[in-house]
């Protein structure tokens, strides 16, 4: 009986001689990270897709150029991913010198209009104009919320006192080290040094990846006020993975390092030192609140009191003042008005005019054309800004009138009396170095400072393919598989001219530049209104062309022409004004160009009677 009983046992544990039966009893037994399902077909079905299944593709980020690429300022570039756009600066340029009448030119928002329902709003890296001038202009066309640390909200608030918007603005302040979540965008604000304090870097934490936008930047180990950059950040942003680095390029083309801020105080130092007995003025950028500051130390040392002039200093230094970026010792500010209760030797106006801009404080001193301040031998000058490109020749005609009126003038080339808030090679490559970024783009420069900055990041490593250099209008892709150009967005130059915004064009501009060059002929004629015939006239007025008086002939024989012609025209029974006024227009062109050689503009105005 018992080996009868023994059989069933090993007829249940003697399972091997059914083959299906062996697979299942093995599936249970395996443990699951072991297992490979190959040994049939079915072993090929739902579960190992779901392990084999890839995540769906990350979405690209979408980068429009709207300013900033191949010149110097006017800032603006569009980040759009998803369906959310957020815009990094906004700001103006001055204008060339052959923007005849222009005050200040900003971008084209066209774009920007036509995806307003996408704007999350708009981040400024610092308070510059060339970051924040095209606000107010902006805000007229699309209200957005504009975010910012306090310092540069501050300034954006006493720049829209003088604007009249329709809707309330939205300004939020930020500071360095915080998080804005605008869309499928986490922006975090990186500290940076710069020439103006509170300004950031931006980190753009998108579906596609970290994308970082440095602004302007510099990198000073011993800043006049607050701390260094914030290196730790980039390194650590670099340690998880940067999809793209947008760096400036201002200083791309200088080698080295930029010099520290305490260098200006060293030589401030020296330089108050040597005036002894005059009065001391310093013209420097406005905004440069930094350099205000050791100005107000140096004249605190050496037991002088601080005026300002020209407005925007004025302005800037209140917004400094009320949120405490600027320590004033008591006593030491003193109103304009008070200069004359002052022996010379216990005076510093700080004053704007550092790009010798025509109706800056500066300027009119140096032409006799200040209400309250009038400059001469006693006089000490110091201009602590660098020209910038293109404002060489006008800062040296300020020099010169300077000194013929007996005054002392100290400019950059003679003592280090400015340092340059951007970043050298050196600090480019080390920020290059610490973000290690899979793409490059440069950004805020003329060409030939996005070529080198190029050729930096290429000499750190980088893939030239993987470098991208853009243009005003451009449009790129960014994702994991590459950076592709897309079709150009609407973009370009809008002039403000007075309380006009973009009705100055390039016709306008040619016109104006035409007019100066070689002055205005007006011709005026009555006709009869039913045959056309000439009743009066023609009168020739000349503006900017040629002296009169001393051009008699000239201006008969011009007078005599237009009249045939329009009595030439009234015979042919010829009375489209079109057509009179053009052939008016060319025959005397071809009298005043075979007499005088030169092409002035001819309007003819011609009245029915």
């Amino acid at each position: 009986m018992s080996e009868k009983k023994k059989k069933p046992q090993i007829k249940k544990t003697g399972k091997t001689k059914k083959p299906v039966g062996a697979v299942k009893s093995a599936k249970k037994s395996v443990p699951k990270r072991t297992y490979k399902p190959t040994v049939t077909a079915n072993t090929k079905g739902r579960k190992t897709n779901r392990r084999e299944k890839k995540a769906p593709p990350k979405p690209p980020v979408k980068v429009a150029f709207l300013g900033g690429l191949n010149e110097i300022g006017k800032n603006l570039t569009v980040f759009e991913c998803e369906n959310d756009i957020v815009i990094v600066d906004c700001g103006m340029a001055f204008p060339d010198g052959d923007m005849l009448g222009v005050d200040m030119v900003i971008p084209d928002y066209t774009y920007l209009e036509q995806n307003r329902d996408k704007i999350r709003g708009v981040v400024i890296t610092h308070g510059h104009e060339d970051h924040i001038g095209g606000i107010p202009y902006l805000l007229a066309k699309v209200n957005v919320p504009i975010y910012g640390t306090p310092l540069t909200i501050g300034l954006i608030e006493n720049k829209l006192r003088e604007h009249s918007l329709s809707a309330p603005p939205e300004l939020i302040k930020k500071n360095a080290g915080e998080h804005i979540k605008l869309g499928c965008f986490d922006i975090e604000l990186i500290h940076v040094n710069h020439s103006i304090p509170d300004a950031v870097a931006v980190a753009m934490h998108t579906p596609a990846g970290i994308i970082i936008h440095t602004g302007d930047f510099k990198i000073d180990y011993t800043p006049i006020e607050g701390a260094m950059t914030d290196l730790n950040r980039f390194a650590a942003l670099g340690d998880e993975g940067v999809l793209a680095l947008f760096s400036e390029s201002t200083n791309a083309e200088r080698p080295g390092y930029t010099p520290t801020e305490q260098k200006v105080t060293d030589s401030f130092d020296q330089l108050f030192s040597k005036a002894r007995r005059k009065r001391i003025i310093i013209a420097t950028f406005a905004s440069n609140i930094s350099r205000i500051q050791q100005i107000i130390n140096c004249a605190q040392k050496f037991g002088r009191k601080v005026a300002f002039s020209g407005r925007s200093m004025i302005n800037y230094m209140k917004v400094a003042q009320e949120l405490g970026y600027v320590k004033v010792p008591d006593n030491i500010i003193i109103d304009i008005d008070q200069l004359k209760e002052y022996p010379p030797e216990k005076i510093v106006l700080a004053t704007t005019g550092s790009q010798g801009e025509p109706m800056s404080a500066l300027s009119r001193m140096a032409y006799s054309d200040h209400r309250k301040v009038e400059v001469g031998a006693g006089d000490f000058i110091i201009i602590s800004a660098k020209p910038i490109p293109g404002n060489e020749r006008t800062v040296g005609n300020v020099v010169d009138e300077l000194l013929k009126r007996g005054c002392e003038v100290v400019y950059e080339s003679m003592y280090e009396v400015h340092v340059s808030g951007h970043a050298c090679q050196e600090e480019l490559k080390l920020i290059y170095s610490l973000v290690k970024p899979k793409y490059f783009v440069p950004i805020h420069g003329e060409q030939k400072m996005l070529q080198k900055h190029r050729a930096l990041a290429m000499s750190m490593g980088m893939d030239g393919k993987n470098i991208y250099i853009g243009d005003i209008g451009k449009a790129v892709e960014i994702s994991e598989d590459g950076i592709k150009e897309l079709d150009p967005v609407t973009a370009g130059k809008v002039f403000v001219d007075g309380l006009g915004v973009g009705d100055v064009g390039s016709i306008v501009l040619r016109d104006r530049k035409h007019l100066g060059q070689d002055g205005l002929i007006i011709i005026v004629a009555s006709l009869d209104v039913y045959d056309g015939h000439v009743i009066s006239g023609p009168d020739i007025v000349s503006r900017g062309f040629v002296y009169v008086r001393e051009s008699g002939d000239l201006m008969d024989d011009i007078r005599t022409l237009a009249l045939d012609i329009l009595e030439d025209c009234s015979h042919r029974n010829i009375h489209e004004w079109g057509v009179i006024k053009n052939r008016v227009k060319d025959d005397v062109a071809k009298l005043i160009v075979k007499s005088t050689g030169r092409s002035p503009m001819i309007l003819p105005i011609l009245m029915e009677v």
